[in-house]
């Protein structure tokens, strides 16, 4: 059936940022819409922030893609522009390799759920506000000058 009980995948809480990077996505939870839905060309998470939470450190990747639409709930895109507010049904798009570091932060008192969608990470992915990498091969976090945590 193409249609996905989202309450049937576990939802994921940890994160493999290293202290003190993992803090401010503490409210985080996620779930792969793509396995079990059977894709294996992309990757779908379906993502709830509660009051808070962040979905990530702000970031950018050299080889992914990455497509949001916002579900339900309020956000706030902060990105190399600013500060741009999400309601229910935006859309917001982060090319590969343009260097726009970008994550979403829920400020609001309720839960803010979005759908991103992208690439398999392949590709070194880069933290512009502080002194982390991801490397794309290994996907092991490091320092930007390559050295481990």
């Amino acid at each position: 059936m193409p249609k996905i009980d989202l309450d049937a995948i576990p939802a994921i809480t940890t994160t493999g940022y290293p202290s003190p990077y993992d803090r401010d996505v503490r409210g985080r939870s996620w779930r792969s819409l793509n396995q079990p839905g059977g894709l294996a060309d992309f990757v779908a998470n379906h993502v709830t922030l509660a009051p808070g939470s962040w979905s990530a450190q702000r970031h950018w990747h050299e080889g992914e893609d990455e497509f949001l639409v916002m579900v339900s709930g309020d956000a706030v895109l902060v990105d190399d522009q600013g500060r741009t507010p999400l309601r229910p049904g935006d859309c917001a798009v982060f090319p590969k390799g343009d260097g726009n570091g970008h994550c979403i932060v829920n400020e609001g008192d309720s839960p803010a759920i979005f759908v991103v969608v992208g690439l398999p990470e392949r590709t070194d992915c880069h933290y512009p506000d502080i002194d982390l990498r991801v490397d794309g091969p290994t996907q092991v976090y490091t320092h930007k000058d390559g050295t481990a945590y």
